[in-house]
């Protein structure tokens, strides 16, 4: 990316997998943990989910089966005029700004069954960071 050039799911998928055991090592030890990465499309969630068992049945686990975690996916929403006026004020982002309609183009945005709030960014930081956080501690959010 850091070179102009978008990832591909030959590229994300290890990294994926990567995320995936480093939140099964801190559920397994009873720890929360806040994963911030742009899992665009809906098999990349699941990979975060799952592990490398979502690549090779294409269907999602529940919660409670084999390796599937409970995660809460927050999908933060906006029109590409404001992300891309906040990626210009970026200073030093491995991210060059010419990368993000491709990121639009990739996204899937989540939908049921997948456990995610849809939070839009035309609202304030502090705003942002409230409505995260009354669906975490209100447990509205997760799947039982």
């Amino acid at each position: 990316m850091a070179e102009g050039i978008p990832l591909n799911d030959e590229d994300r998928i290890p990294w994926l997998c990567a995320l995936h055991e480093i939140l099964r090592r801190e559920d397994s030890s009873r720890q929360n943990a806040i994963l911030a990465c742009s899992a665009l499309k809906k098999m990349y969630r699941r990979i975060l989910v799952s592990g490398t068992s979502a690549i090779e049945s294409n269907q999602p686990e529940q919660p409670g089966e084999n390796t599937a975690l409970k995660i809460l996916f927050v999908h933060l929403d906006g029109p590409i005029d404001i992300i891309a006026g906040r990626l210009e004020k970026r200073r030093g982002h491995f991210m060059p700004p010419e990368l993000l309609k491709s990121q639009f183009d990739t996204l899937e945005p989540p939908s049921a069954p997948e456990n995610f709030i849809t939070v839009s960014l035309e609202k304030s930081l502090p705003e942002i960071v409230l409505e995260i956080e009354h669906a975490i501690f209100q447990g509205e959010a997760f799947l039982e």
